[in-house]
């Protein structure tokens, strides 16, 4: 049993909603740092996804700097990266734009994001 949760969403590409279940366990705990991560094999099969999409997957996620490899062994949980609080937080520049976005056209203001921006820290238990 793998550590990934999905729950299928449409309109959004598999491929992305697997990269978010995998960060979302990653960030709330549910992998750790040094934690092996499924193979895309092992991946495909419990999510029931293409192992093309699966090794799209994990491909991404090494390139993001999420999971590392260790040759002949597999791919890692990664230690969190270092850097500045401002470099950490342009990570997520095109994610926050998205949401704001969004957020602007079904009409809600700051108020209401902040809100349940915390509201969903809170549920992950940060």
């Amino acid at each position: 049993m793998i550590p990934i949760r999905l729950t299928f969403q449409p309109g959004i590409p598999l491929f992305e909603q697997v990269v978010y279940a995998a960060r979302k366990a990653v960030v709330s705990g549910q992998m750790r740092p040094g934690d092996l991560f499924p193979s895309v094999r092992v991946l495909s099969r419990e999510l029931k996804i293409n192992p093309n999409t699966a090794h799209k997957v994990v491909t991404h996620l090494i390139n993001e700097g999420l999971l590392e490899v260790r040759p002949g062994i597999g791919a890692f949980v990664a230690a969190p990266r270092a850097g500045s609080r401002a470099e950490r937080r342009q990570l997520l520049g095109t994610e926050l734009e998205q949401l704001v976005v969004s957020a602007r056209q079904l009409g809600l203001e700051l108020e209401d994001l902040t809100e349940g921006l915390a509201e969903h820290w809170r549920k992950l238990g940060l």
